[in-house]
């Protein structure tokens, strides 16, 4: 006696229609179910399961977390081997699932998979083409078909006005790198056999670390369609498949050696040093910070206001705390407003707005005439004294004014007052080492001859602030 069961790769409960459930959310006739329990049931064959990443993106299986009983992502509209790669790049022994629809891969992003497949990302790639955009009601994807109807297409879709469907498999298949290549139809139950070997065969290319698989499979959508699901069958049948012939377009597995993408794989710290480049920050010092920090750095585009808060954010991380930072410029590269949000907390910081600062950082008048009355009582603004020319009028906040481009001009390099006037928050508040700034700099600053110049400018910022007793020491 034969006795089916769920695979094991599905929970066995399918909580998103509540506790207990054991049907999924899709509509009747939907062959996205029929692909799920094509793809579980070769995870748990290949007992795999324990080692899948299943990235579902944002479309009708956006809610594939509560069906498969894997490692799971839920990545944004179109960025699915995007986020994929990201994650074959840090685990080398992962199963990486990346699996979408037509209007997610083949519109929004289009960019992401092409260059995916161009790399030759081990990763398998599942494209459910059904030639509509499901969830949001049905209307006219890339891979809709001349004369289709859909609720932006109401007359059929128009060749001279739309273009004509887009052919994904045809278009992978121009690439050099990917291994395996084959589309499917779920139009019949010889066709499910074949796509059930399509699917074990993407999955064996990977595991066998041979590269980029990409299976597209030919799927009914009876509601959007406005059929019922014996006519969306035949109608798949007779029509998509006409336009998405049935193929294998490469199968280069008995021609590849392993992904040769093996040896650049990154992991914990390597991954850090990486990202930080050839001066990470390898020891840091715990924050001495008393109070959670809302800085608001503001002046003109061309004074560095994005890069310090940049430099502050960065040194907060460095020193164990959450940070944020939320830069905000005009259209003009100089000359126009420019100002950062920073947050520096110990807790995990919520929203990245600062609405009503504690600290204002003014590096011209405008900025301070702007934001002087946002600040919170109690809270300090530092003024850029070489160009400002008039004093805080508030008496319920503490100023400290700070000749910053005139100390930046006689250290050499008057484009980093805003090293200066950062220098000097540090130093009236201690919110942070000192040292850390400077650790940061070689990574930070993109010229190798301002370098060293930067890291005098905090010297002789911090000693300025010392002798003119404006530090809070």
């Amino acid at each position: 006696m034969i006795k089916h069961k769920k695979p094991e790769a599905f929970y066995h409960t399918f909580e998103r229609k509540g506790p207990g459930q054991e049907v999924s959310h899709y509509c009747p006739g939907c062959g996205h179910g029929i692909i799920h329990n094509l793809i579980a049931e070769s995870l748990s064959d290949f007992k795999i399961s324990d080692k899948t990443v299943f990235m579902s993106p944002v479309g009708c299986s956006v809610f594939a977390y509560y069906y498969f009983d894997v490692g799971n992502f839920q990545c944004a509209h179109g960025r699915a081997s995007a986020a994929a790669t990201g994650v074959r790049r840090v685990l080398d022994d992962a199963v990486v699932i990346s699996y979408q629809g037509d209007g997610d891969l083949a519109g929004i992003g289009t960019a992401e998979i092409i260059h995916a497949a161009n790399r030759g990302e081990n990763i398998t790639v599942f494209f459910v083409n059904n030639a509509i955009y499901g969830m949001t009601g049905g209307q006219m994807a890339p891979t809709s078909l001349v004369g289709q109807k859909t609720q932006t297409s109401p007359d059929g879709r128009n060749f001279e006005r739309d273009g004509g469907p887009i052919g994904m498999s045809e278009v992978i298949n121009a690439l050099k790198a990917p291994v395996y290549i084959e589309r499917v139809s779920l139009g019949t139950p010889q066709g499910v056999l074949k796509a059930r070997r399509a699917v074990r065969k993407g999955l064996k290319q990977q595991m066998e670390k041979r590269g980029f698989s990409f299976v597209e499979i030919l799927s009914p959508c009876p509601i959007n369609w406005k059929m019922e699901p014996n006519t969306a069958r035949r109608w798949l049948r007779e029509n998509l498949e006409k336009d998405f012939p049935v193929q294998c377009f490469r199968d280069a597995s008995g021609e590849r050696e392993q992904s040769m993408q093996g040896s650049s794989y990154v992991k914990g710290k390597d991954l850090v040093r990486l990202l930080q480049g050839e001066y990470a920050i390898t020891e840091t010092s715990e924050s001495r910070m008393k109070e959670d920090q809302y800085v608001k750095i503001a002046g003109f585009g061309g004074q560095g206001i994005l890069s310090a808060g940049m430099f502050l954010a960065k040194g907060g991380i460095a020193e164990g705390l959450h940070a944020t930072w939320l830069p905000s410029y005009g259209p003009e590269m100089r000359g126009g407003k420019a100002y950062a949000s920073v947050i520096l907390s110990r807790k995990v910081i919520g929203s990245p707005m600062v609405d009503r600062p504690n600290v204002l950082i003014a590096m011209n008048l405008p900025s301070l005439r702007a934001f002087e009355q946002d600040v919170q009582p109690g809270g300090l603004i530092l003024v850029n004294s070489s160009i400002i020319d008039r004093k805080v009028q508030r008496k319920d906040v503490k100023a400290v004014y700070v000749p910053a481009s005139e100390i930046a001009k006689g250290a050499g390099l008057i484009a980093a007052a805003n090293m200066v006037m950062l220098t000097a928050y540090l130093a009236e508040t201690n919110v942070l080492a000192l040292k850390t700034v400077k650790d940061l700099i070689p990574q930070s600053v993109k010229r190798e001859g301002h370098i060293q110049t930067n890291i005098d400018i905090v010297d002789k910022s911090a000693a300025y602030m010392k002798k003119h007793k404006l530090t809070g020491e």
